[in-house]
């Protein structure tokens, strides 16, 4: 499920705050970037795999074995921190290639390794004017966070020297990466610096990595802020990366508007084969945008907060309306905060308001969740949520969320969201969407 989780920050002149008791002011709060355009999953099931190249005529004679080789010592040289045997395996007189090399060998040693090795078909490789370029298959589980192996495809090219012997010569072919769908990690795009607290596994880079203890404190008490919440049984860690770019961020699918900028976090899943649409997911890891990295306020652990309840979430996020997913995540990274600190967006105050005038009201739909009223969406999602929970008590979310995770999966996922939504409660969406919008207006003021 692909959306946009908006967040409601203190001290924003866009955000807006409960008004107290009488009161019939608007009381400002924080911004954050684009106004409601905050954070994000990455759940879908109808990814399309791409085909990978193969080359017909079949290798000569000795080379893949040779390969395997070549590949087989440099697995076993970043597992047990052999760098002088990771050097041999390169192809020598390129000396940027050596010292970007030199960087990676340097990040993947900081992380932990319980799975890293290499694999291949002899059908994908192709032989180009005596190199050869190969489809290769690496297999790299964090111990600790990822259930399984995780298998991600590149395209590398092999070149022998003077001894006729193969070595590495380049782990880059742009053109075949972006036509197969590629998502290079952090460490494979540069050099990072990995730190850890129990249940957080922070990759950071040189531009970062001083805000890492505040920052995996942060990830660690929303952990423990969601887990208190949040009924379901999960792995409570997380993977976050934290970098000082949005070149990560701007490479992953489906990221709303396509635009990391739109965006303060994302929670994306990591399938256990990047070339199989169907595969399990081995975990699910959250990306913040270099603008929350130095927050001191306590926006940055509401949008933790937030992408944690996707992580805990995992899968059934697929199974349900994007209102009730991110309205579920707003609601529950609300909860540790007083509710006159419950910031909303001005956005999402207005819209619903004129729509009360208008009578045009109704839950978002998931096809256009992350479209224009995006802020405004997120907004109505969470006191969508709300209303439900005061009215009905907690537990109606959650079956709301079990219940579409456990029928048949025919019609659209709006369409049994709204059929769970009345066997539940006896409410329609739009009915749900005018008592939400009508408790926002009471709670924060005309």
């Amino acid at each position: 499920m692909t959306g946009a989780a908006e967040r409601s920050w203190e001290g924003d002149p866009t955000r807006i705050r409960p008004v107290a008791p009488g009161a019939v002011r608007l009381l400002l709060a924080v911004v954050l970037a684009l106004g409601a355009l905050s954070g994000c999953t990455l759940f879908d099931d109808d990814t399309e795999g791409s085909p990978l190249p193969t080359s017909a005529a079949p290798p000569p004679p000795g080379v893949v074995e040779d390969l395997t080789r070549v590949l087989r010592r440099r697995a076993v040289a970043v597992r047990e921190d052999r760098a002088r045997q990771f050097r041999s395996g390169l192809v020598a007189g390129d000396r940027a290639f050596r010292r970007a090399q030199a960087a990676y060998f340097t990040s993947v040693r900081q992380l932990p390794l319980g799975v890293f090795r290499y694999s291949f078909d002899a059908a994908d490789i192709l032989r180009v004017d005596g190199s050869y370029w190969v489809v290769v298959r690496v297999h790299l589980q964090l111990e600790g966070y990822d259930d399984e192996p995780v298998v991600a495809r590149d395209r590398y090219l092999f070149t022998p020297d003077s001894r006729g012997r193969l070595r590495l010569a380049s782990v880059t072919d742009a053109e075949w990466e972006e036509r197969n769908g590629v998502l290079a990690q952090p460490w494979d795009r540069g050099p990072v610096e990995v730190r850890s607290v129990a249940g957080v596994l922070g990759v950071f880079d040189a531009g970062s990595v001083d805000r890492s203890a505040e920052l995996l404190d942060s990830a660690q008490r929303a952990i423990s802020e969601v887990s208190a919440v949040v009924p379901y049984d999960w792995d409570h860690r997380v993977v976050l990366y934290a970098l000082s770019d949005t070149g990560f961020m701007a490479s992953l699918e489906r990221l709303p508007g396509g635009d990391p900028d739109l965006v303060d976090a994302v929670a994306f899943p990591v399938p256990v084969d990047d070339a199989d649409p169907f595969a399990a997911i081995a975990g699910v890891r959250v990306a913040l945008h270099p603008r929350m990295l130095a927050r001191q306020d306590s926006a940055r652990d509401r949008l933790l907060r937030h992408e944690l309840t996707h992580v805990a979430l995992g899968r059934r996020d697929d199974d349900v309306p994007t209102w009730l997913s991110e309205g579920v995540a707003e609601w529950v990274s609300v909860r540790p905060l007083a509710p006159q600190d419950r910031a909303l967006s001005t956005a999402s105050l207005v819209a619903a308001r004129d729509a009360l005038e208008s009578g045009e009201l109704d839950l978002p739909s998931s096809v256009d969740f992350n479209g224009s009223l995006q802020g405004a969406n997120y907004g109505l999602s969470w006191w969508a949520c709300e209303h439900l929970a005061t009215s009905y008590g907690d537990r109606v979310l959650w079956q709301l969320v079990d219940e579409l995770g456990s029928v048949p999966a025919d019609g659209s996922v709006d369409e049994r969201g709204a059929q769970a939504l009345r066997r539940l409660t006896g409410l329609g969406p739009r009915d749900l969407a005018r008592r939400a919008a009508k408790q926002m207006v009471a709670t924060y003021g005309p």
